[in-house]
C-alpha cells in the first residue's frame, strides 16, 4: 500500500538507513483554467500526450471539483484545506489582504508552510497563490517584493522574460506587449511563429528543469510548486500547437443553451473574454456567438493545452532525467472548470459542473494499480491532508478536507458522499448522480436540481419537478452550508 511504503520510507530515513530513498519529494504543478478535457479524460480531439502518459502511471481523478470556481479563491481554498466560511473568501484577493498582512505564529498560514517547518526545502515558480509571480501588487504596478505567502516559502522564483512583470507575462503577447500595455486593445487569442520560450510558460519550463538539476544535489527532501498560466485567457500559444487541430473536427458544446428554468443571475455575461475588447465577437446571454468563432475559441483553448502539456512534459522528463521520480509525489491539478460556450457562457465564475470540475492527477512511488481512474468524488481541499500523510505528516490544525490515500492505494475505494462549491451568492453540492444548488438571493428559482445520470450537460433545472428529490438532498447540502451567506463580513 502507498502509505505503508512511505511510511516505512519516512521511518528508515529518521533511522539513518542509507539505502533508502528518504522523505518523499513533492512536485506540484498548478495549471490555470484546466478543465476536465485531456486525452485521458476522454476528448479524442485534445492532444495532451505528457499529461495521458502522467495519468497511466499514477491516478486520474474524474471527479474532482474545486470550492470556489475564480483562480484566487480556489487556490486559498487548496493552500488553507478549509472551506469559505465568509464572501470575502470567494475573493481573488483573499490571499493578499489575509495571509500576506498577517504575522507568522504557531499556525502554518499553508500546507507548504508546514512542508517547510518539517524539513522541506521550498521553492514556488510562477502562479501557485493568485499573483503571477507570489508578489502582491496590482496588474498595472511594478512588482512589490511583498510575498502573497510570507513564509511558505524558501525560494520564490519567476523569469518575466521581454515582459518584466509577473502581471505583464500573465496577459502576454508574442511581442513584448501585454494586456494591459495595449488598453485592452488586444484579441483574446493569438498564435505566433515562435518557440516555446515565446511566451512565458516556455520560460517556467525552463526554470524549472533549472531548478530540478538544482534541488538534485540538495540533502533534504523538497517541495516545487510549478504554476503555468495557460490555457487561461488570452488564448496566446506558438503556431505549432495550433497546427495540431484542424478546426472543423472541433465539435461545438453538447449544451450552447441557457438550461430550462434557470434565472440568468445562475450565469454571467462572459465579462472576462469580452474584457479583450478585439473579440472577434461579443459573448452573451442573449445570443450566442456564430458556430464559426466557438469553433475558433474552442480551437484556441485546446491550442494552450496542448503547449502546457509539451512544458509539463519537459519538467516530468527531468525529474526522470534526474533519477527524482522514484522519490517524488507528482501533482497536477486544474484551478477550476471553464465554460466553453456551455450554457451560453465563455468563463468560469458559476456552479455549474463545467466551471467546478477540473482536472487532477496524482502519481505517488510504489503505487498499485497504476492508470486506473478513481471515480469517487474528491475535493480541491482534501489534496492538504493528503499530500501530508503521504509524506509522514501530521496536520497542525484543523482541516475541513479529507485525505484521499485510501482512493490512491485502491481506485474502487469510496470518495466523499458530496463535493461542495461557492459563488454567486449560492452554495452547490455534487453528489455521485446530482447537484442541487441553493442561491441566496430574492429572484427565482432559488433551487437548482441536475440529473447527471440523465442530463450530464445540465441542460434541465427539475427541481420544481422533483419537490421530494430535494427535500431528500436538503440534509446533505446543508452540511456545506458554512454560514458564509447568512453572516456579515
Amino acid at each position: 500500500m502507498i502509505r505503508q511504503t512511505l511510511l516505512l520510507m519516512v521511518v528508515a530515513y529518521m533511522f539513518g538507513a542509507c539505502h533508502t530513498p528518504g522523505p518523499p519529494n513533492v512536485l506540484f504543478i498548478a495549471v490555470d483554467d484546466l478543465r476536465t478535457e485531456l486525452g485521458v479524460y476522454g476528448n479524442p480531439i485534445v492532444q495532451s500526450p505528457h499529461l495521458d502518459r502522467l495519468a497511466t502511471e499514477g491516478r486520474l481523478f474524474t471527479h474532482h471539483y474545486v470550492q470556489v470556481p475564480t483562480c484566487g479563491a480556489s487556490r486559498h481554498a487548496l493552500l488553507t484545506g478549509k472551506y469559505p466560511t465568509q464572501q470575502k473568501h470567494l475573493s481573488n484577493d483573499i490571499t493578499a489582504e489575509t495571509l500576506a498582512k498577517a504575522p507568522e505564529n504557531t499556525l502554518p498560514e499553508t500546507f507548504i508552510h508546514h512542508f517547510k517547518r518539517n524539513g522541506y526545502y521550498t521553492v514556488g515558480i510562477g502562479k501557485i497563490s493568485h499573483s503571477a509571480d507570489g508578489q502582491v501588487y496590482g496588474y498595472e504596478e511594478a512588482p512589490s517584493g511583498k510575498r502573497e505567502l510570507p513564509y511558505s516559502w524558501d525560494e520564490l522564483l519567476f523569469d518575466p522574460g521581454k515582459w518584466a512583470t509577473g502581471w505583464n507575462a500573465f496577459f502576454a503577447y508574442a511581442d513584448d506587449e501585454n494586456r494591459q500595455s495595449r488598453k485592452r486593445q488586444v484579441k483574446p487569442y493569438e498564435q505566433a511563429d515562435v518557440t516555446d520560450e515565446g511566451y512565458p510558460d516556455g520560460l517556467t519550463a525552463q526554470l524549472a528543469v533549472a531548478k530540478l538539476k538544482e534541488l538534485k544535489q540538495k540533502e533534504q527532501p523538497f517541495f516545487l510548486g510549478v504554476g503555468f498560466f495557460k490555457p487561461h485567457l488570452p488564448f496566446t500559444a506558438p503556431k505549432k500547437y495550433w497546427d495540431m487541430y484542424e478546426r472543423e473536427s472541433i465539435p461545438l458544446s453538447p449544451n450552447p443553451n441557457i438550461p430550462e428554468t434557470v434565472h440568468p443571475l445562475s450565469l454571467h455575461g462572459s465579462g472576462e473574454l469580452n474584457g479583450y475588447y478585439l473579440t472577434d465577437e461579443k459573448a452573451g446571454l442573449k445570443e450566442t456567438v456564430s458556430e464559426e468563432y466557438a469553433r475558433k475559441l474552442r480551437h484556441a483553448y485546446f491550442a494552450c493545452i496542448s503547449y502546457v502539456d509539451a512544458q509539463i512534459g519537459k519538467v516530468l522528463d527531468e525529474l526522470k532525467k534526474q533519477g527524482l521520480d522514484e522519490n517524488t509525489i507528482v501533482v497536477v491539478w486544474g484551478d477550476h472548470g471553464w465554460h466553453l460556450g456551455d450554457q451560453m457562457v465563455w468563463g468560469k465564475h458559476t456552479l455549474f459542473e463545467r466551471a467546478l470540475k477540473s482536472s487532477l492527477i496524482v502519481k505517488v512511488p510504489g503505487m498499485l494499480q497504476t492508470g486506473v481512474p478513481a471515480e469517487g468524488l474528491v475535493e480541491t481541499i482534501d489534496i492538504y491532508p493528503t499530500l501530508l500523510e503521504l509524506c509522514g505528516l501530521k496536520a497542525s490544525i484543523p482541516l475541513d478536507g479529507k485525505s484521499f490515500v485510501a482512493q490512491l492505494n485502491s481506485p474502487e475505494s469510496d470518495g466523499k458522499v458530496a463535493a461542495y462549491g461557492f459563488f454567486r451568492k449560492g452554495i452547490s453540492m455534487r453528489t455521485e448522480r446530482y447537484r442541487l444548488t441553493k442561491y441566496f438571493r430574492k429572484e427565482e428559482p432559488l433551487w437548482e436540481l441536475y440529473d447527471h445520470q440523465t442530463d450530464p450537460d445540465e441542460t434541465k433545472n427539475i427541481a420544481r419537478e422533483k419537490p421530494e428529490l430535494v427535500k431528500k438532498l436538503m440534509p446533505l447540502w446543508e452540511k456545506g452550508n458554512t454560514g458564509i451567506y447568512q453572516r456579515k463580513n
